[in-house]
């Protein structure tokens, strides 16, 4: 009876490490033992023997692969089931679609504050073992089981920004060290302009607010850059935040460095200060978020009409809501760098209106408003309005373009919850 394959690679092993070291007499006499044992042909032992624990690269049908000789056969794993099944999946990219395709970091929290609010509004029935893997679930695993259906479109303006020469040296430069940024109410203000690439006569435009301290944003579209229209919507804002503003920052834009700006703002006590000329970053915040709320909602295209400047306006109405109760925003906490490395910690994700909710300096009276308000708020449905809004305004700015076009021909890049 001949030896097992387990027999004959013990024998194999323990005569190779000394086959190895030997002279040329005592190899042969290795190679009669091993060819008497296992039966080997004795070319093929004395290459066995030769290489065991080596690597060696083989030509095995007609592809090169590396060989170690005397490596046990590695046994792949049992697959273990899948946490994150197919009940979990579908779930998880409805509300990526629903959050505005957050990324894994601030879907995680959105799913925690979001996923009992749309139960309660009946837009999501979920088994219990399925919500609990939902409100656990790390926003790493969320990245790797969207990675299938997440995609970008990055996009870039022109800044159209005239400066303002009258009062520009009567407003001083802000620096960090003049305002209080950890409190509410200390403002970065944009216009972000909607000429689709033609700059010639008048299109709409969109004032962007953005609260330093909370990321609080509120968005108003105005026909065009005069100030009258600027000063109007900055007003209507002030009206509707929830916090006392306390400070206005602003490019050195025409439209916002003027008379009727300063006196309004020594007359109700506000810090007005500007940035630098050319220096983008000064405004960081509201930058920010004129690509990550106005971009992304109404793109690139040029409004210029009154029924495309309504449009606007009811689409903000709920774009406000939809981002400041229900998108968490990261803020930077520390910048070092060590050499070429930056290294950027950040603070847990929160919506703007936990932030404002769990700010001291806010007054209990506006934090019940706000509070009331969240109660009332679908975000599924806020979501559906804006879709809806979004594709009657990119159809008339479609005829615009193409006229013979058909409207049936139309479709939305936006993907509704």
């Amino acid at each position: 009876m001949g030896l097992t394959l387990s027999q004959r690679r013990a024998i194999t092993e323990e005569l190779a490490q000394r086959y190895q070291r030997a002279g040329k007499k005592e190899r042969g006499e290795m190679l009669d033992q091993i060819t008497a044992l296992c039966g080997y042909d004795r070319s093929y032992a004395a290459f066995v023997l030769r290489n065991w624990g080596r690597k060696k690269t083989l030509m095995l049908g007609g592809k090169s692969v590396v060989v170690i000789f005397g490596r046990e056969k590695k046994h792949a794993p049992l697959k273990r089931p899948r946490t994150y099944d197919e009940r979990v999946t579908p779930v998880l990219e409805r509300l990526w679609k629903i959050s505005d395709g957050l990324c894994g970091k601030r879907l995680a929290p959105f799913i925690r504050d979001t996923l009992p609010i749309l139960e309660r509004f009946e837009e999501i029935t979920l088994d219990a073992p399925t919500r609990q893997k939902l409100l656990t679930i790390s926003p790493a695993t969320i990245d790797r089981l969207l990675v299938k259906v997440k995609a970008s479109a990055l996009l870039k303006g022109r800044s159209m920004t005239k400066p303002g020469t009258l009062l520009k040296h009567q407003i001083p430069i802000r620096t960090f060290a003049d305002w209080n940024e950890q409190t509410p109410g200390f403002v970065e203000i944009d216009l972000v302009q909607h000429d689709g690439g033609h700059t010639k006569g008048d299109f709409c435009q969109t004032l962007d607010v953005t609260d330093i301290c909370t990321g609080w944003t509120e968005t108003r579209a105005v026909k065009n850059k005069a100030q009258r229209w600027v000063f109007e919507a900055l007003q209507d804002v002030i009206a509707h935040l929830p916090f006392a503003i306390r400070g206005i920052d602003s490019d050195n834009g025409s439209e916002f460095i003027n008379n009727h700006l300063c006196r309004f703002c020594e007359a109700n006590t506000i810090t007005f200060t500007r940035s630098r000329p050319l220096r983008k970053n000064d405004n960081c915040f509201v930058e920010q978020k004129n690509y990550s709320v106005v971009r992304k909602a109404v793109g690139y295209y040029r409004y210029d009409t009154p029924q495309e400047l309504a449009l606007l306006q009811q689409l903000y109405g709920h774009l406000r809501l939809f981002s400041n109760f229900f998108q968490p925003v990261m803020k930077l906490r520390e910048k070092t760098r060590v050499g070429s490395k930056v290294t950027k910690k950040y603070d847990k994700p929160q919506t703007p209106y936990h932030r404002v909710m769990n700010h001291p300096d806010v007054p209990d009276e506006k934090k019940h408003k706000l509070h009331a308000s969240y109660e009332r708020l679908n975000p599924a449905d806020l979501k559906r309005k804006i879709i809806k809004l979004q594709n009657t305004l990119f159809a008339i700015t479609e005829r615009k373009s193409h006229p013979m076009r058909s409207s049936q021909n139309e479709k939305s890049e936006y993907i509704t919850p």
